[in-house]
């Protein structure tokens, strides 16, 4: 049995993307640039703010200083508003609870902003004790690097072979991949069933309680 589960945020603990469509198309709008549906920004999602941004950004336009324009705008409203739509995708809450019963260890690796991240967590997942929830860090790349599941261990005192990884992205499976450790995927998230399945994780899982049985 494994002694430390990890999980994403965005796509496999929260469905999140109404909101970081809201606050993605606010940037764009004051900047004047179009803006997109939300299926539309669900295909830029994966790899934390800036690099949704450029995304974002007309061909012509992915400069880093517009990036940077529109994060500026971009972060203070989706720290006011990141709670409004966004909510834990079904028997999320039930299943960290359970497993937390057991006595495993559990922990968030997200490329969203450390900020939102932890008030994220926080604000919907209350009677879980995390052993660490890490997002973007100043200085520190982001997945699929594997530094942030190295960071996480260290912290968990468990190695390799304890360690389980669960998203619902390409980003998420080669992120596992590149730390060493297993992975399982979850069908309900932003990323579709092929992308997920040309990783070959362990599992693709289409409830959350059937992680628990892994």
């Amino acid at each position: 049995m494994k002694k430390l589960v990890i999980f994403d945020l965005d796509g496999t603990l929260l469905d999140t993307i109404a909101d970081l469509a809201a606050a993605a198309n606010h940037a764009l709008q004051k900047a004047g640039f179009p803006v997109y549906d939300t299926e539309t920004i669900r295909t830029f999602v994966g790899n934390g703010i800036s690099k949704l941004l450029e995304r974002a950004l007309p061909e012509g336009a992915r400069t880093a200083e517009n990036v940077e324009r529109l994060r500026t705008d971009f972060v203070p409203y989706y720290d006011a508003h990141n709670a409004e739509q966004s909510k834990p995708y079904p028997g999320v809450a039930a299943l960290l609870l359970r497993l937390q019963e057991r006595g495993m260890m559990l922990a968030v690796a997200s490329n969203k902003y450390q900020a939102a991240t932890e008030k994220l967590v926080a604000h919907y997942f209350p009677a879980i004790r995390f052993v660490k929830v890490m997002g973007q860090r100043e200085g520190v790349p982001v997945k699929p690097d594997p530094t942030i599941v190295f960071d996480i261990m260290e912290a968990a005192g468990v190695g390799k072979e304890d360690v389980l990884y669960v998203g619902d992205s390409g980003v998420d499976m080669q992120t596992a991949h590149n730390a060493g450790v297993d992975a399982v995927a979850v069908s309900w998230g932003f990323r579709p069933r092929t992308e997920l399945e040309a990783f070959r994780p362990l599992a693709i899982i289409d409830r959350a309680e059937e992680l628990a049985d892994l």
